[in-house]
């Protein structure tokens, strides 16, 4: 689960941060991040939480995370610009 590293390295926390704050065991979360084993519902439940993310975005299932609903605004405001300059080209 690359994702799962990359998140946990993009806030600067170590693999014992989150292990801490999530309750799973820091070696647990070193076979998830290397691919070793793989987390259950459970552990997917608790990682996505922390981090504020999906499961299928944690999961690598897609590359949006429309969790904050003021990144679903976003993500639409973005869309209806594109939709609006299609318009004027007709």
């Amino acid at each position: 689960m690359q994702r799962l590293r990359h998140l946990r390295e993009d806030r600067d926390l170590r693999q014992s941060d989150v292990a801490r704050a999530t309750g799973l065991d820091q070696k647990t979360l070193s076979n998830y991040e290397t691919g070793k084993t793989n987390p259950d519902s459970y552990a997917l439940i608790k990682l996505a939480d922390f981090f504020g993310v999906t499961i299928d975005y944690l999961v690598e299932r897609t590359d949006n995370n429309f969790l904050d609903k003021e990144k679903i605004r976003g993500k639409l405001d973005e869309i209806q610009k594109d939709i609006d300059e299609l318009k004027q080209l007709l």
